[in-house]
């Protein structure tokens, strides 16, 4: 790229991603890849021309809607991002022109996109194109793009085609095929502005769209009158085209002409600012971002930019707010999973926010609160008590889990995650508990927080079977985390994580009773709540099974062990097991072999009920049976290697997630980015080789970094104080900024140390850690 004034958005090249030529095959890929957005609002990163075969996506989270669907699924809205030009009768585009030269940027550090093509006509004529755009972080409605062409070689006569496409329409799934979600209400051109009113066919969700745009030639500013107009250029003669969009969702309820008028005046102000002020409150809105959630790592591998690009699309995934929307499996960069939210949320993503932008994870803990009626809607309809969250949750918080789908090897199946994957409603109220443990938020805690954890336990409660003649309860017809294995009894991971569930409620419930009365007394009343249920809540966790063998290992559900043993044939790669072909995908129920952490899962989410040697007892077993066919899978292991001291091992996982997007590894990029590696990732990093971790409800922190990386610089925030960290395997450099005053108890390698704030603090381990020369 040369133009000059993009020059300034290019330099640094540990923030930018780059793509250096066109290739069709890879085009759905990369408009994940180069998605933008604010949490509000999600782009794809489609060529404004919209090039045969592109997927335009642009989405308003928690905007669903189910016509003509098997379940509700996110709207893809109309597209603002649409520039059409021909050039002396020639469409100007990556399909219909010869391209001499193409490279798009993402500037992480930004949030900008930015391209450059050289193009040539069939008369050999040369065009140079180029673009900038954004999704503005300060202002969460308004999207800008420029584009800059230049005719090098003759004049030209260009025609110009903009407005806001309204041709998008959501991707088919299976039988489903494509269809729209959106009727048009009004279309109209006013006071030099575009206007467009969508709604949604089933909701009724409104949705605003205002768009105005300007060029500039030899100096003089135009703002245009209209979507189609024709200019004529000289040789050389630069002409630059800006256009600003105002994009909003509104409820039926609300009063559509005062809506119209209100987000006009607010287009309208920002319309008519400078380019140059909007960009940068934009910027300066991003710096806030990265300052709270940059993580640096000193090495000479190059995989800074590799990190920070899953940073930046969990920073545009993530939304403040009243509980509207949570993040679906694909962020808002595609229709994967058709933007449904999973447990993929609470513990793979939340963790992020919680220590770097809390208020998100705040929402998203909402986002299940304002929707706990349904939940034990659900639970009634099922037969059971309390609140039963449903596996794959989208606007109304009712089930919306598809019953057909495709396997891993393409083949359609039958669906049953949503009638037995139960461990989501624990995985709700662990997110919960997490949240209160990090950030104190006693207030969130009374409004949504105790409720949650409360009718989650009564869920439990109800959901055991009791066997009376060995005096234990099971948890019969499940699926675990692993999901090759379907309609199971005694899952570990939620036998315990059911058990925890009822153990933290059962102690909130006291300690309530004995700190707060007058809150105790209100919840019991309107959660009719008895004191004699919550104690039944400790009995029934008492007398739910774990199973392990003799030499330890946990078996992941009752008869596990007596499934077929079987051996890889080989390690590909990535140390990964590959099993004979023979072996169809519908066999690996009858194996030992498993989709993703299971046990280990339980392990790592709960390390305080595990000895080490447990942990590592339990992962020499379960590594060995592991196919990693989940996104989800690889960096949990990296995080329980780095625990079990195999750090080599750690590494190759962690990378492996590492790239899972950027090199579309799973070869599915083109449907979104996969939410959950990002946070299993950054929590592989910070939570595996950074050592971070809660114990006791303390932070600790112990790191265990691989061989190469010299150190490791971030700051998390940890109960209202920000703790800025640089680590070494032998060193802890740390400083708290805190409003209080009074000294933290902060965990340093293996002891409880008193830090005061605004202080500069090192410790050294006491026997340094000698490294082993490996290879990756």
């Amino acid at each position: 790229m040369n133009h000059d004034s993009y020059l300034h958005y290019i330099k640094d090249e540990s923030w930018l991603i780059k793509e250096n030529q066109w290739e069709k095959k890879l085009q759905n890929v990369r408009e994940s890849q180069f998605a933008l957005g604010n949490g509000y609002l999600g782009t794809r990163g489609v060529l404004e021309e919209i090039p045969y075969d592109s997927m335009p996506g642009t989405y308003i989270a928690g905007v669903y809607d189910k016509m003509a669907s098997q379940v509700a699924e996110i709207v893809n809205l109309p597209n603002p991002f649409n520039f059409k030009f021909t050039v002396n009768g020639e469409k100007l585009g990556v399909i219909a022109m010869d391209v001499v030269e193409h490279k798009r940027i993402l500037n992480l550090k930004n949030g900008i996109l930015l391209r450059h093509t050289l193009y040539k006509n069939s008369k050999k004529s040369r065009f140079d194109y180029h673009s900038l755009r954004f999704v503005s972080m300060s202002d969460k409605n308004i999207g800008v793009m420029q584009i800059v062409i230049t005719p090098l070689d003759k004049p030209c006569i260009i025609d110009i085609n903009t407005g806001i496409d309204v041709s998008v329409y959501n991707t088919g799934v299976l039988t489903e095929g494509r269809k729209r979600h959106f009727r048009v209400k009004e279309l109209s051109q006013e006071r030099n502005a575009g206007y467009l009113t969508v709604e949604t066919m089933e909701k009724k969700h409104v949705v605003m769209c205002w768009e105005g745009f300007y060029y500039e030639a030899d100096g003089k500013k135009v703002f245009a009158k209209d979507n189609i107009f024709r200019l004529k250029l000289k040789k050389r003669q630069k002409v630059i085209f800006t256009k600003i969009f105002y994009m909003k969702r509104f409820s039926p309820s609300e009063d559509i002409t005062r809506c119209k008028r209100n987000s006009f005046n607010k287009f309208y102000k920002v319309f008519h600012s400078s380019l140059d002020y909007i960009l940068r409150r934009h910027i300066k809105a991003w710096e806030k971002l990265w300052d709270k959630a940059d993580v640096i790592v000193e090495s000479k591998r190059s995989l800074q930019q590799n990190l920070r690009f899953g940073i930046y699309h969990m920073l545009i995934a993530g939304s403040s707010g009243n509980g509207f929307s949570s993040i679906g499996a694909r962020t808002l960069s595609g229709e994967g999973y058709r933007g449904h939210v999973f447990w993929d949320s609470e513990i793979f993503l939340m963790p992020f926010y919680l220590f770097t932008v809390p208020e998100v994870s705040r929402n998203m803990l909402i986002y299940r609160y304002r929707r706990i009626d349904a939940a034990k809607e659900i639970a009634k309809r099922s037969g059971f008590k309390g609140a039963m969250f449903p596996w794959e949750s989208a606007g109304t918080g009712f089930e919306d889990t598809p019953g057909w789908a495709k396997d891993i090897d393409g083949s359609i199946v039958r669906i049953f995650t949503h009638k037995m994957e139960h461990h989501i409603t624990a995985d709700i109220a662990y997110a919960v508990y997490l949240y209160y443990l990090a950030t104190g938020d006693g207030r969130f805690m009374r409004e949504y927080g105790y409720e949650i954890i409360f009718e989650t336990a009564r869920f439990w409660a109800s959901r055991v079977r009791y066997d009376r003649r060995n005096n234990v309860y099971h948890i019969d017809h499940v699926i675990g985390p692993d999901e090759f294995h379907i309609d199971i009894c005694d899952n570990a991971y939620t036998n315990v994580m059911a058990k925890w569930n009822m153990l933290i409620a059962h102690k909130m419930f006291c300690v309530l009773r004995r700190q707060s009365p007058r809150m105790h007394s209100l919840l019991k009343k309107k959660l009719k709540l008895a004191s004699g249920e919550a104690r039944m809540w400790k009995k029934i966790a008492s007398l739910l099974p774990l199973l392990v063998n003799k030499n330890g290992v946990i078996e992941q559900f009752k008869g596990y062990f007596k499934l077929r043993k079987v051996t890889a044939a080989a390690t590909d790669e990535n140390g990964f097991p590959v099993v004979s072909g023979k072996l169809k995908t519908k066999d690996f129920a009858k194996t030992q072999l498993i989709k993703q952490a299971d046990v280990l899962m339980l392990m790592y989410l709960l390390p305080d009920l595990f000895p080490y040697r447990a942990k590592k007892i339990n992962y020499d077993f379960y590594i060995k049976r592991v196919m990693h066919k989940s996104s989800l899978s690889p960096s949990i292991h990296a995080a329980m290697a780095c625990e079990c001291g195999q750090l080599q091992q750690a590494y190759n996982l962690f990378n492996f997630s590492l790239h899972i997007d950027i090199s579309n590894v799973y070869g599915n990029t083109a449907e979104g980015i996969h939410a959950a590696s990002l946070g299993g990732t950054w929590q592989a990093v910070i939570f595996g080789f950074a050592g971070v971790t809660i114990k006791k409800g303390r932070l600790f922190i112990n790191p265990r970094l691989p061989h190469g990386w010299q150190a490791i610089v971030f700051s998390l925030l940890w109960r209202g104080d920000v703790i800025k960290l640089r680590l070494t395997n032998d060193t802890i450099k740390i400083k708290i900024v805190s409003r209080d005053r009074r000294k933290k108890n902060i965990g340093i390698f293996k002891s409880v140390i008193s830090i005061e704030p605004d202080k500069n603090y090192t410790f050294s381990r006491k026997a340094p850690v000698l490294k082993r020369e490996y290879y990756y």
